[in-house]
């Protein structure tokens, strides 16, 4: 069974990375802060969810029925027919005494 790094060894592991990384050369830029959410020199206009006004939205409703109304049609139209009923045949019963042990049997009409 493979044992689990602990947080401790994982952190440990990402440093001695980084190390070794500006050891043969690396370097680490410094960037602003909010410089990485930048699209051509501006901030991204699709993450910026709750700044724009609210746009109007157009009701569904009445496509949402057409819909639902075809979706009954289909169910309709694709139902089986009931299966036919079986007529009931009478069942065997045994009947016990006190004891536990069988006196009769009878058959019984449901």
């Amino acid at each position: 069974m493979k044992k689990h790094r602990s947080k401790r060894e994982i952190r440990e592991q990402l440093d001695q990375e980084v190390q070794d990384f500006l050891d043969h050369g690396g370097s680490v830029r410094q960037v602003d802060r909010g410089e990485t959410g930048l699209v051509d020199g501006r901030y991204n206009d699709r993450s910026l969810g709750f700044e724009k006004p609210r746009e109007a939205r157009t009701p569904l409703s009445d496509v949402m029925k057409t819909l639902d109304q075809r979706k009954e049609e289909r169910r309709q139209n694709n139902r089986r027919p009931a299966a036919p009923t079986r007529a009931k045949k009478p069942r065997k019963k045994i009947i016990y005494d006190d004891f536990g042990e069988p006196l009769r049997v009878i058959w019984e009409d449901d």
